[in-house]
């Protein structure tokens, strides 16, 4: 269980990108949007990305030399190591502080909020000739909100992304159902010790960092629980049950959106690249290259919507995947894709 709020963690992350992006010298406080939003009669969209963001469980596994002690499990800034080339993140993992930072962008039409969060990791590792690895992982979820007339709305839904496969959600007391797509489960809700607010609670495997509800995953002896609690830190151990993780806008001047086409980053449109260098395959049968996908190119191929549109266009992904009693305006009145 999450234990009591402790001495701040070390916080770091300075890079070109991160510059641009807000981020605090190594070894000072990386501040995110307010950890407890005001209640004030418009909520902007950092503030309705803050309030739910999830409670984040990490399990994490020591063993093989590319676990890097449980490292390779940490979530992290995909320009943790100071620059913005993918292709050396695999060699990197282990020179540099992995400080918790997550991603999201904020969709809104006049009827609900759509927030995306994805978290990275430098590595996708494996401990067995059975599997595969690859250099970068970038996994994540969506949750619907429908404006109630309250500050932040109510939560309604959420589509998990687990490798090349979504899962769908809804909280108890939603008025979601099934729609074309079948639910996965409960969404359930915790707590937070750093705000006093309840918040959904998703959880990534070890090594492969595919992503569900919790207790769809969930940590399976060492692991990390992360909250976003506005601050970048870095786990003290692999077993650290209180973590801050601050959020970053996909969208923030110079941010991940705005290098979508350096081909250092990317090798294609939402292809995070990353090559077969610095090891990257001894732990499994292979290593794959430019395997991890940004959030507008996540796809679950089986299913109607296309490539990247639980990002770009969640009103009609949630509507082709929900059940969904309230109108559901489909006119963004942001879109910043």
């Amino acid at each position: 269980m999450p234990g009591p709020a402790r001495a701040l963690k070390l916080a770091v992350g300075t890079t070109a990108a991160s510059v641009a992006l807000g981020v605090a010298a190594a070894g000072s406080a990386v501040a995110g949007p307010t950890a407890t939003a005001p209640r004030t009669a418009a909520a902007s969209n950092a503030d309705v990305a803050q309030r739910w963001a999830p409670i984040h469980y990490q399990d994490v596994d020591q063993t093989g030399t590319n676990a890097l002690g449980g490292r390779s499990d940490y979530i992290a800034a995909y320009d943790f190591d100071g620059d913005l080339d993918a292709r050396n993140n695999w060699e990197n993992t282990g020179n540099h502080a992995l400080a918790a930072t997550a991603y999201y962008s904020v969709l809104e039409t006049g009827t609900h909020w759509f927030v995306t969060y994805m978290f990275f990791h430098p590595r996708d590792w494996s401990d067995s000739i059975f599997d595969t690895e690859h250099e970068n992982d970038a996994e994540g979820v969506m949750v619907a909100v429908q404006k109630d007339g309250s500050t932040y709305g109510v939560l309604r839904g959420a589509v998990t992304v687990a490798h090349s496969d979504f899962f769908s959600y809804t909280p108890s007391g939603s008025t979601w159902g099934a729609g074309a797509e079948n639910l996965d489960g409960v969404l359930q809700l915790a707590t937070s010790p750093h705000d006093g607010l309840s918040h959904p609670v998703t959880a990534q495997e070890a090594k492969g960092h595919g992503l569900k509800a919790r207790p769809g995953y969930d940590i399976r002896g060492d692991g990390v629980i992360y909250y976003p609690a506005g601050r970048a830190e870095v786990p003290e151990h692999p077993d650290d049950r209180d973590v801050s993780y601050r959020l970053v806008d996909v969208h923030a001047s110079g941010g991940l959106w705005a290098q979508r086409a350096n081909a250092q980053l990317f090798a294609g449109h939402g292809t995070f690249a990353g090559d077969r260098s610095g090891g990257c395959g001894s732990g499994g049968i292979s290593c794959g290259q430019n395997s991890a996908n940004a959030p507008w190119g996540w796809d679950d191929g089986d299913d109607g919507p296309g490539r990247g549109a639980l990002a770009t266009d969640p009103a009609g992904l949630a509507a082709n995947y929900f059940r969904i009693p309230e109108p559901v305006d489909r006119a963004y009145v942001h879109n910043p894709y």
